[in-house]
């Protein structure tokens, strides 16, 4: 017997877009990343890949046979010399994003780069300043921001349900994830560990939930203990190159704000734990929230209320990454104002600079 029953599916359609131009669009440093950016770009109908930059030739040539991308280069200044892009997106490991960032913008292009901004604050001014005096665009990586989590957040804020923000806590916590690929483990090159590689996540995205508060002071701790030693336990990502790891394990910070409100920040590769932990949590003076489950917690009616989104889509990384990529995209085009510029990356790596640089001075520092 035929089920002629209706269910809930919607079929409804994507809006079809009529897009008039498409940017010119290379990427630099065709590493893990990149792939992501890559397949996020294939839902972009605004974007067109013309070329891709490594130091790797192998990894050049596999984002011409995977991606169709012929124009390769080992250097960017021949890249930029002879492709002229619209845009440089940058996909670098963290210790080349202001370089590629500043020649992109010196040789006209506008330029996105992945997270963290840079090593430290003064290479993001350096970047913001180089944007400024080319009169291009420029934005952070930072797709957290763009989860229907965080609008819920910002619009029950916006609307008074929370109140005045007075707490927030960030937590990054791998019970043991030390990741053995690539450089994350080598601090010349990344700047730090877990808190300036995953730790940002959801520092940005907090961050901007709350307001965006100016930072004015930090402190914190950080501690090496496991992962400059031999991996002698089963682990989900075993055998990571201890003997070049100088970075920490654990890291946790306090960031006052000048609005008075405080964000902690607690941020591992290697925690002893029950499990990972991923996730922000705001308490204000009218009601609190979870961006992990979507909910909002308040008064209503004489009783305390748990009030959580009824529908939050499931969205993987291509999804956020479009999104982030699109805003750019339209922003360059059309002015679509950017929602994770340059000025929101410098404000995020003063909060982590300062606790790193606190548990160097071992009290609490300025941010300025």
């Amino acid at each position: 017997m035929a089920d002629n029953s209706i269910g809930t599916q919607s079929f409804a359609e994507e809006k079809q877009e009529t897009v008039t131009k498409k940017l010119r669009w290379a990427i630099v440093g065709c590493g893990g990343i990149s792939a992501t950016h890559l397949n996020a770009i294939k839902n972009i109908p605004q974007i067109e890949v013309v070329a891709g930059c490594d130091i790797k030739p192998e990894r050049l040539k596999w984002i011409k046979e995977n991606y169709g991308v012929e124009a390769t280069y080992e250097k960017w200044d021949d890249l930029l010399r002879e492709v002229k892009p619209d845009v440089v997106d940058v996909c670098t490991p963290n210790g080349v994003h202001c370089p590629a960032v500043v020649a992109a913008l010196e040789a006209g292009a506008h330029s996105i780069t992945e997270k963290p901004m840079a090593m430290n604050p003064a290479e993001c001014q350096k970047m913001i300043d180089a944007a400024k005096a080319n009169d291009r665009k420029l934005a952070v990586g930072f797709q957290y921001r763009y989860h229907p989590s965080c609008d819920f957040a910002v619009n029950a804020i916006k609307n008074g349900d929370i109140g005045d923000v007075l707490f927030v806590k960030v937590q990054t916590l791998r019970r043991r994830g030390i990741p053995n690929w690539g450089v994350f483990g080598q601090k010349a090159l990344q700047g730090g560990g877990p808190m300036i590689d995953i730790g940002v996540h959801y520092i940005e995205s907090a961050h901007y939930c709350i307001g965006r508060p100016k930072p004015i002071a930090a402190s914190g701790n950080c501690w090496t203990y496991l992962g400059n030693k031999p991996s002698e336990v089963l682990s989900p990502w075993p055998n990571w190159d201890w003997k070049t790891y100088t970075v920490e394990d654990l890291c946790v910070g306090q960031v006052r704000f000048e609005n008075g409100a405080i964000m902690q920040i607690e941020s591992s590769f290697a925690a002893h734990i029950e499990k990972d932990v991923f996730n922000w949590t705001i308490v204000g003076t009218k009601g609190g929230y979870d961006f992990a489950s979507g909910t909002l917690y308040t008064d209503r009616d004489g009783f305390m209320v748990n009030a959580k989104a009824n529908y939050m889509p499931g969205l993987d990384f291509t999804t956020l990454f479009t999104a982030k990529l699109k805003n750019f995209a339209l922003g360059v085009l059309d002015g679509t104002p950017l929602k994770a510029p340059g000025e929101d990356g410098l404000a995020v790596q003063k909060m982590i600079d300062g606790c790193y640089r606190s548990a160097e001075a071992g009290r609490e520092v300025s941010i300025d």
